[in-house]
């Protein structure tokens, strides 16, 4: 198969994640002298306003040399996340209907209290967190 004037390298063991839009591609290729390595691609189906789709793909590769550390690393940040966030998924932002009801009177009220006091909170628990795969 030929893609961008390259030829793609032959898959020697594949397996796919399929995730709500997402997939995952993982696939065990072989280099020029015969080794192997791991490339990782997301794949993502995006719908235009006309019915058609397209995906966005991203890839890594990952070689040989560089699987212990990066399971190692892999395996510290899934653990840190599962146990700051816990497993549960917050999925309803994901979904096309999900709108956020917002208190206006209360976020009038909070400005107007914080701009004339002063606050013994550090920097960082007065900002919100944003994800912008949620975006």
């Amino acid at each position: 198969m030929e893609t961008n004037g390259m030829m793609e390298k032959e898959e020697i063991y594949s397996k796919v994640l399929r995730a709500g839009r997402r997939t995952y591609f993982f696939d065990v290729r072989a280099t020029k002298a015969g080794d192997y390595y791991l490339t990782v691609t997301e794949s993502k189906k995006f719908t235009n306003d006309d019915g058609s789709f397209h995906y966005k793909k991203h890839k890594i590769y990952i070689y040989k040399e560089d699987f212990s550390e990066f399971n190692s690393i892999l395996a510290e940040m899934t653990d840190y996340i599962i146990s700051e966030k816990g497993d549960e998924v917050i999925s309803e932002r994901h979904q096309k209907d999900f709108k956020k009801e917002y208190n206006t009177e209360a976020v009038v009220e909070s400005t107007t209290t914080e701009a004339t006091t002063e606050t013994s909170e550090p920097a960082e628990s007065r900002f919100t967190d944003v994800d912008f795969d949620d975006i």
